[in-house]
């Protein structure tokens, strides 16, 4: 019987792909990895229009792992990243719960 995995944070995890990955990465480069990137939000997005849901978490966790590859290779630590301009609340109305009108980005 397998036994459950440890949760990973983002930190954690940005750091397990820079290990794995990062010499083959900073070759590619930004735009070149980006494109894998795209490619695999188009497979999400197909994911997204099925029923299969191993598969829709695997697409998931790709896409979160192209863009952790991006943020190595531009030398973004994604956590510090997601704390300052998330940690306080909404970007633009600076709540917790999101007052934005529905019109607005975010």
């Amino acid at each position: 019987m397998n036994e459950p995995k440890p949760e990973i944070s983002l930190a954690d995890f940005q750091q397990k792909i820079k290990a794995m990955y990062y010499e083959k990465d900073v070759v590619r480069g930004v735009d070149g990895t980006f494109m894998w990137l795209m490619e695999e939000i188009g497979e999400l997005a197909a994911a997204l229009r099925g029923d299969d849901r191993e598969n829709l978490a695997a697409e998931f966790a790709d896409v979160l792992a192209w863009l952790a590859t991006i943020a190595n290779v531009a030398d973004i630590d994604l956590s510090k990243a997601i704390s300052e301009k998330y940690g306080s609340g909404c970007p633009g109305c600076s709540r917790l719960v999101c007052t934005c009108p529905n019109e607005e980005k975010p």
